[in-house]
């Protein structure tokens, strides 16, 4: 059960809908992993983070599981997928919170979920949540009578109340969670992001090789944005599936805002982000908006259009075409073929993710750099009124993304125009060739170390 790599015991956090779950992850993890929202169903896939535990022995570290609400019928009518993530992270689970709502008491929904946790040979913890007062505590012992544990703790997960107890027990129940969170060294994070719709949680769980994510024909079945770790040869991956976005004036609630903000998120987040579309689809101002956020921020893209198995005679040379067109800000971006639902091309999208990871590392030379741009500045001048622009002197600063200080005598007379050709020859001479470049220009204005002036191409 315990995942033998990172060493950190599972706890599942279960019950039924909008008892708190998601509050209590928050809660123990220390910053807002899952989204809050008072409307019953809004955590459908599995949810895990470390959390660390304070405890009379010292910190303990353990991964904490959020799962949807047993029971849930919710607009999309995806209660059984939803119980099924459930009882898979009951499965794998070394610990159960069982979670109830003292202000409704116990319900039918409570009894049903006390029924499947029977016969577990797992420790439970019954986790009677909201008790925000004394005139609740009476209360708590009524929850005795769903026969599952003997371990009854109320709290208030909104308020951080009676945490210390809870975590105490989870402490004795669970000796081998360690002390210092483990060292899963520097993980790829990948972002997949795109339309509704479009595969995103079936490449996640081909990704993963397991059922992480529910995987429905209903658009818009995630919600959150879920990390998911998984390792392949020995490298540690963080595969980051988020909720699909749509058009502004589309977005109908609270939970699709704080998914799409999400969605953007992860993308700054990201060290590679996969675009991923339905080629059985036109391109729609959906991708174009994410393809411009991911080049607004330097982070490499893979195109990967999905459901390939579905095009019929079309080519890939037609389709390069055509996303060259419908995305001219991403032509350097490699494009990867692929059916997720078939499992076809996905490791060749791992590759690749890997090939851009480290063209966004790599470093040059000084010499090398001043070279590839004094040749550029010599094949082709910026207009410039009369005035010459002279490069003094051009550097790397940084990695993830690749990024060059310029030293000129005027900045002012480089235009976004000209910075594209600096950016398109950096690339095509220097090893960035499929991944964007940053170009910070300096001149006698800027001061040593002030205010630096910041252009990238577009």
């Amino acid at each position: 059960m315990t995942d033998p790599k990172f060493n950190l015991p599972r706890v599942a956090i279960v019950g039924r809908p909008n008892v708190g779950k998601s509050t209590l992850l928050n809660r123990l993890c220390g910053s807002r992993v899952a989204i809050v929202e008072p409307t019953a169903g809004v955590t459908r896939d599995r949810i895990s983070v470390p959390a660390r535990l304070s405890t009379p022995w010292g910190d303990r570290w353990i991964e904490v599981i959020d799962t949807g609400g047993v029971g849930i019928v919710d607009r999309d009518d995806l209660g059984p997928h939803v119980e099924s993530q459930v009882q898979t992270a009951m499965q794998h689970a070394d610990l159960v919170l069982f979670v109830v709502d003292v202000r409704d008491g116990m319900t039918p929904l409570d009894e049903h979920v006390a029924k499947l946790l029977r016969g577990k040979k797992i420790p439970i913890l019954v986790v009677v949540n909201k008790v925000e007062g004394p005139s609740h505590e009476w209360e708590v012992e009524e929850f005795r009578r769903l026969g599952v544990s003997n371990d009854v703790f109320p709290i208030s997960a909104q308020n951080g109340i009676g945490l210390l107890p809870l975590h105490e027990r989870l402490g004795e129940l669970l000796p081998s969670a360690p002390e210092e969170k483990p060292d899963r060294g520097r993980t790829m994070k990948l972002a997949v992001v795109g339309r509704r719709n479009a595969g995103k949680s079936t490449l996640t769980n081909v990704l993963a090789r397991e059922e992480r994510m529910i995987v429905s024909e209903i658009p818009g079945t995630t919600r959150d944005a879920v990390d998911v770790v998984f390792e392949r040869d020995g490298q540690a991956f963080t595969v980051i599936d988020t909720a699909g976005v749509r058009r502004r004036s589309k977005v109908e609630d609270a939970i699709e805002f704080f998914s799409d903000a999400r969605s953007k998120k992860t993308i700054r987040r990201a060290d590679v982000v996969i675009l991923l579309f339905d080629v059985s689809q036109k391109m729609a101002s959906v991708e174009k908006s994410l393809a411009k956020y991911a080049v607004d921020h330097h982070k490499p893209v893979i195109l990967a259009a999905n459901k390939w198995d579905l095009v019929g005679d079309r080519t890939p040379e037609d389709f390069r075409e055509y996303l060259e067109a419908q995305l001219p800000s991403l032509s350097f971006a490699p494009i990867v073929y692929l059916s997720a639902k078939n499992k076809s091309g996905v490791e060749e999208l791992l590759a690749l993710s890997n090939e851009l990871n480290t063209q966004a590392g790599n470093r040059v030379s000084t010499g090398e750099l001043n070279r590839v741009l004094e040749k550029a500045l010599e094949a082709r001048s910026p207009s410039s009124k009369g005035h010459r622009v002279r490069l003094k002197y051009a550097t790397q600063a940084e990695v993830h993304p690749p990024t060059f200080v310029l030293f000129v005598n005027d900045r002012r007379l480089i235009g976004k125009d000209y910075l594209r050709y600096l950016n398109n020859r950096i690339r095509e001479e220097l090893p960035f060739s499929e991944v964007p470049v940053r170009i910070v220009l300096r001149d006698k204005h800027s001061p040593e170390e002030g205010r630096r002036y910041e252009e990238s191409s577009r």
